[in-house]
C-alpha cells in the first residue's frame, strides 16, 4: 500500500523553473492553493510550469490564508479551498479559476461571473478509477472479503475440521440486478463492467425530473427490483437526501447500496441503523456528508455490520491524478488562446 507524503515547500517548485518557456503565451501569475489535495509527490508537473511559469504551489491553504495568497494572482487553482464572494472581492487581477476536480460547490459562481472570472472544472479523469473502486467495494461485500481474512488471521482455517471455510455466505454478481442514479459517464462505466459480470442493469430516473424518461424507471419503483443500488449523481438541492428512511425500506433486506458519489445523498444515521437491523444487506461508501468526518460520523461505529467504508480514495489512482493535472493544462492553454475548454462559468 502507497502512503502519500506531504511536501511542504511552496515556494521552492518555482526556484528552478524556466521563465522563458510559455509557449508564446504572456505570462500570467498563478497559485496552486492546495497542490497536496491530489499529489503524493507521485505526479508530474512540468507541463503545468511550462504554460505558467510563475505559478507558487502551496500544499494546502486555511481560509484565513487565501485573501493574501490570491490578491495578485491571475490564474487560481483550487481543488476543495472555498472561494467565495468576499474572497474573491480581493482578488482584482483574477481572471481564471481553474477547480482542480469536477464538483463545482466550492466556488461562487455568480460571484465569478459577476466580476468577469472565468471558471472552468476537470472532468471524467477519474473515471476507470472509481468505476474499480465501485466493483471493489460491491466483490467484498458479496464474497465476505474482511470477515474470511479475519478468521485467517484468528486461526479458525487453521482449526478447521474440513479443508475450507464457508462460515459467511457468498453470493455472484451474475444473475443480480444492479440500479444505477447517475448515468453520465461513471454510470454508464459502472453498467458496462456490471454487464460483463451478468448483471441485468437498471437506470433510474433522473432525480428532481416529473416527466417519463424512455429507459429510465422512477426510483420509488426501481428500488424493489435491485439486489444493488450505485449512486453516481451530483449533490443537489434534489438529491440531497436521496436515499432516506422511505428508499431504505423499499430496498430489499439483502440489498447491497454503494455510494461513491457525495455522502449528502444517503442519510447516513438511517443507513447505519438499517445495517444493524438487518434491513439491508450491506452497504459500501467512499463519501461521508463532512469530509475530512468527526469521529461521531454515524457510519464510522465500530460495531455496524456488512458496511465498507474507505476515505474517499475512489478516485485516486496515479494515472487518475495525471489525467488530471493535463486537464488543468489545457484549460489554461484554452483560457490563454481565447478559447476555454471545460466552462462553467
Amino acid at each position: 500500500m502507497g502512503f502519500c507524503l506531504s511536501i511542504s515547500m511552496p515556494r521552492a517548485y518555482n526556484e528552478t523553473k524556466n521563465e522563458s518557456t510559455n509557449e508564446g503565451f504572456s505570462v500570467m501569475q498563478g497559485v496552486f492553493l492546495d497542490r497536496d489535495s491530489l499529489d503524493c509527490g507521485d505526479l508530474d508537473f512540468s507541463d503545468l510550469d511550462r504554460i505558467l511559469p510563475d505559478l507558487r504551489y502551496y500544499p494546502s491553504t486555511a481560509p484565513d490564508q487565501v485573501a493574501a495568497r490570491i490578491a495578485e494572482a491571475q490564474v487560481v487553482i483550487s481543488n476543495k479551498v472555498v472561494l467565495d464572494d468576499a474572497i474573491l472581492s480581493q482578488a482584482p487581477q483574477l481572471q481564471l479559476i481553474c477547480i482542480a476536480a469536477t464538483g463545482l460547490n466550492n466556488v461562487d459562481l455568480a460571484a465569478a461571473a459577476a466580476r468577469g472570472i472565468s471558471v472552468c472544472n476537470c472532468r471524467g479523469y477519474g473515471t476507470p478509477a472509481v468505476v474499480q473502486h465501485v466493483f471493489a467495494l460491491l466483490l467484498a461485500l458479496v464474497t465476505r472479503l474482511a470477515d474470511y481474512r479475519q478468521a485467517v488471521h484468528e486461526g479458525h482455517w487453521q482449526r478447521a475440521s474440513q479443508f475450507c471455510l464457508l462460515d459467511f455466505p457468498i453470493y455472484e454478481l451474475a444473475g443480480k440486478t444492479l440500479g444505477i442514479v447517475g448515468y453520465g459517464e461513471l454510470g454508464q462505466g459502472v453498467a458496462r463492467i456490471a454487464e460483463a459480470f451478468g448483471m441485468r442493469v437498471l437506470l433510474a430516473q433522473r432525480p428532481g425530473t416529473v416527466q417519463d424518461q424512455e429507459g429510465r424507471i422512477p426510483l420509488p419503483l426501481l428500488l424493489p427490483q435491485v439486489d444493488v443500488l450505485s449512486l453516481h449523481c451530483p449533490l443537489t438541492p434534489e438529491t440531497r437526501g436521496l436515499i432516506g428512511a422511505w428508499e431504505l425500506a423499499l430496498m430489499r433486506r439483502d440489498a447491497i447500496l454503494i455510494n461513491t458519489a457525495r455522502g449528502g445523498l444517503v442519510d447516513e444515521a438511517l443507513l447505519a441503523t438499517a445495517l444493524r437491523q438487518g434491513a439491508l444487506g450491506g452497504a459500501g461508501v467512499d463519501v461521508l456528508s463532512l469530509e475530512p468526518p468527526t469521529t461521531d460520523n454515524p457510519l464510522l461505529a465500530p460495531d455496524i455490520p456488512n458496511l465498507i467504508v474507505t476515505p474517499h480514495c475512489a478516485w485516486g489512482s496515479r494515472e487518475s491524478r495525471q489525467r488530471l493535472v493535463a486537464q488543468l493544462v489545457e484549460n489554461i492553454a484554452g483560457f490563454l488562446r481565447g478559447h476555454p475548454v471545460r466552462r462553467v462559468g
